[in-house]
């Protein structure tokens, strides 16, 4: 992944954060906390198989492993930050197994990531973060269904594999699976087919490589899967609602 690095974090101190503009994100997840801060705008999350409406100074705590997603309503400005479970260690270890019936806190702050220059400024935001949770959510365990370790090992699949060629066949033969379980499953549990999420995910990492890169268009095609331009351009404003170029002078 461009930003969302790999379901094991490798840092044990990853403390990382970065802003985003009128973004949409498909399922994913990884072993990494995830923070999303929502400074102006509306967002819509998705975390398993909830849907949460977040507003300006609202906060969704995704914990590790869960399947999440997000899309900007209209518009929206939001701050992701990623962390390693090591950071909060103390809370890790006590609430590993579990997750909160709701992962959406509201902030009377806004947030100031700047300050935050060492570690022990990070657990301390980090840890007061875990209180306000602790303080207002309840905590049921975590189940997953065959189905849902299935879907997890799809989903990670195309982590790995968006950047070349990469089909539902492929997937089917890899993880020695039926062709035509594996679609039915994926389209019922995802509300699209496998194409059409694959295409969601290569455009969403195109749109951070248009933000985030000197990279030229036909580059960052390549670089998401796309060996025909005309192709990348045409789901690209299929998705997005504007071409390339347009986005990258939009931001």
């Amino acid at each position: 992944m461009v930003f969302f690095e790999k379901h094991g974090v490798d840092d044990k101190e990853l403390f990382h954060f970065f802003s985003l503009k009128n973004y949409q994100f498909p399922f994913h997840f990884h072993r990494a906390y995830e923070l999303i801060y929502i400074n102006k705008g509306q967002l819509s999350i998705y975390v398993d198989e909830n849907e949460y409406l977040l507003n300006q100074n609202d906060l969704a705590f995704v914990f590790t492993n869960q399947i999440h997603a997000f899309k900007t309503i209209d518009c929206s400005e939001i701050t992701v930050i990623l962390f390693s479970p090591e950071l909060i260690g103390y809370f890790y270890r006590n609430y590993k197994g579990f997750i909160p019936d709701n992962n959406v806190l509201h902030l009377e702050m806004n947030l100031d990531l700047d300050n935050l220059s060492s570690i022990y400024s990070q657990k301390s935001f980090l840890y007061d973060i875990c209180h306000k949770l602790i303080d207002q959510k309840s905590f049921v365990p975590v189940r997953h269904s065959s189905q849902t370790k299935v879907l997890y090992k799809i989903l990670l699949f195309i982590e790995q594999n968006y950047s070349k060629e990469c089909s539902l066949k492929t997937v089917a033969q890899c993880l020695n699976y039926d062709y035509q379980y594996l679609s039915k499953l994926f389209s019922q549990r995802m509300n699209m087919t496998f194409t059409e999420y694959l295409n969601n995910y290569r455009i969403s990492q195109a749109c951070y490589l248009l933000n985030n890169s000197t990279l030229s268009i036909g580059e960052i095609a390549l670089n998401c899967g796309y060996d025909n331009l005309r192709t990348f351009h045409r789901n690209f404003k299929k998705i997005i609602g504007m071409s390339p170029k347009e986005y990258r002078s939009s931001d």
